[in-house]
């Protein structure tokens, strides 16, 4: 009986391979994740990104064990206390550098969300400086979000639950996608220096009105002028709307990574040439609504294009209602669950809580050990939003003994 308990839970895929390892590293259950791309004969096993994820995860952890099968298709995840930037365990000077390999196809919030998730419950700050030849700070063809949503969309809600101090996310360098779409050359850092012993519980149930938009233009390694396409594309449709409409503009040069030439090392070349487009809505009662687009690496399509595009996909954002986004469900209910043992309630739209990932997470919790949810309809009747009821775990920090 007593191995059944320590046995590891199993899924299989690697969909939704990031979402277990973090409440696998938050609850301390060890995973076992098999059946990872084994059909393909050309990739099978885990991509470079979800490689360099477990070694990030490794590097914020202390006894962390990960084994790999001899084909890449198994990993056997077994997490360790969750101790930040701490020094003796794989940071120095207090930052953790990771370096993200050139051949890899996700944004740089493809590996900042789950560190966002998992500072709070750390044992010391998180202090990690994403640095490499495939660092992509800008929106990807993959479905990332850029590194400006994550800062004025995501980052913000963590102020609900208690967690607000010294928490901060700087672009040290700008990036589109490179060629094919794989890596990128820039460099990102972020600080979260709060930590906490559980989250508090929330209650957010109306969205409120949208009073103001805000926004980033930026442009990498091409022409200024973009920026001012994008930002008067997207303000001829947004002005008409809300009143208080401002886009900030970003023109950065591009960086350059090593060519990998070997008659010549110290060649490098210009890589991360684009330009992008982030939007934020924020409404009276600080929900916050956010779209992203970037311009893709093969070309193609124009700034004015963007930029409605851009303002289009805000005001859908917003047509969906409710107090959370397909962006921040995933951190924000996770939160919830491993808050205080109570009932937390959050008003969610009914496309988000029906899309795939929110239902995966649902039943991923479950097998982690928390609570169901409950649902109910609006009490004045918003077709479009639902009631979730949420009961904490108490899963909090042990590495902190007072709140």
């Amino acid at each position: 009986m007593a191995a059944d308990a320590t046995a590891p839970l199993k899924f299989t895929g690697s969909k939704f391979l990031v979402q277990r390892l973090v409440l696998a590293t938050l609850t301390g259950k060890a995973v076992r994740i098999s059946h990872i791309r084994a059909a393909s004969h050309r990739s099978p096993g885990l991509a470079p990104h979800e490689v360099s994820i477990l070694r990030l995860l490794e590097s914020l952890t202390n006894g962390s064990q990960i084994e790999f099968s001899y084909t890449g298709t198994t990993v056997l995840y077994k997490p360790g206390l969750i101790t930040g930037s701490a020094a003796g365990h794989g940071a120095s000077g207090g930052v953790i550098r990771h370096e993200l390999p050139a051949d890899c196809t996700r944004g740089a919030s493809y590996f900042i969300i789950p560190v966002c998730l998992l500072a709070p419950f750390s044992k010391a700050q998180v202090n990690v400086l994403f640095t490499g030849p495939g660092v992509i700070t800008s929106a990807t063809e993959t479905g990332d979000v850029s590194v400006d949503t994550v800062r004025t969309a995501i980052l913000p809600l963590f102020k609900s639950f208690g967690i607000e101090l010294n928490i901060e996310l700087r672009i040290l360098k700008r990036s589109n996608p490179g060629r094919d779409g794989k890596g990128g050359g820039g460099e990102v850092q972020l600080v979260f220096g709060h930590q906490v012993r559980l989250p508090k519980t929330i209650h957010l149930l109306h969205a409120g009105r949208v009073k103001r938009i805000r926004g980033v233009a930026y442009s990498t390694g091409v022409a200024g002028a973009n920026n001012a396409r994008l930002i008067e594309a997207a303000r001829g449709v947004l002005n008409e709307l809300v009143p208080d409409v401002y886009i900030y503009s970003d023109v950065s040069s591009a960086p350059f990574v090593p060519t990998q030439d070997k008659t010549n090392p110290r060649a490098k070349r210009k890589t991360g040439l684009g330009f992008g487009l982030s939007l934020v809505a924020e409404t009276t009662t600080n929900t916050l609504y956010s779209a992203d687009t970037a311009s893709p690496p093969s070309g193609g399509e124009t700034p004015e294009d963007l930029g409605k595009k851009c303002a289009y996909q805000l005001l859908e954002a917003i047509e969906t209602g409710g107090c959370i986004s397909h962006v921040s469900a995933f951190p924000m209910l996770s939160l919830m669950a491993m808050g205080s043992e109570d009932v937390g309630r959050i008003t969610v739209g009914k496309e988000v809580l029906g899309s795939e990932p929110v239902i995966q997470l649902a039943r991923d919790l479950r097998m982690f050990g928390m609570s169901g949810w409950g649902m109910r309809e609006e009490e004045d009747g918003d077709e479009d939003g639902v009631v979730v009821s949420v009961v904490g775990r108490g899963v909090g920090n042990v590495g902190r003994k007072i709140a």
